[in-house]
Parts: C-alpha cells; sequence; structure tokens
C-alpha cells in the first residue's frame, strides 16, 4: 500500500521511497536540506489544500512528525 506522504516527500527529494520512514528527519536525509525543506512545506501546503502555521513547520522535523501536523489538521493518512 502507498504512503501518500512518504511518496510526496520522496518526490520531492528525488529519492527512492523505500528509503524514507516517519523517523526520516534532515539529520538522516542528505538531501532534505534547507532548500528542499521549503519545497515540502509548499508542497504538503498544496497536496493537502492547507495553510501551515510557522510553529507548525517549525514543528515538522521529521516525516512522522509532519504526519501528526496533518492529522492535527483533520487529515488522515
Amino acid at each position: 500500500m502507498s504512503d501518500k506522504l512518504i511518496d510526496l516527500f520522496a518526490s520531492i527529494l528525488d529519492i527512492d521511497p523505500a528509503g524514507l520512514n516517519d523517523e526520516s528527519s534532515p539529520d538522516t536525509v542528505e538531501q532534505w536540506d534547507s532548500l528542499a525543506a521549503m519545497h515540502l512545506v509548499a508542497a504538503i501546503e498544496e497536496e493537502f489544500d492547507i495553510r501551515l502555521s510557522t510553529k507548525e513547520i517549525m514543528k515538522m522535523s521529521s516525516i512522522g512528525l509532519a504526519r501528526a501536523t496533518l492529522k492535527d489538521k483533520g487529515i488522515e493518512l
């Protein structure tokens, strides 16, 4: 079963989704730099039709934390 959030991160980071999980973060993924982080925020907002606050963006330091932020906004993945 495909994971929409993992697939989105893999697409933006241009890496194989099999190499990502909820523990993936800028510390564990070389391609996840500050520019990629800005692209990820834009892609998440567009894909899920939401707006993220600066506080929410700062909390999303891993895929799992991004998933939790989306869940808090009522988005089930």
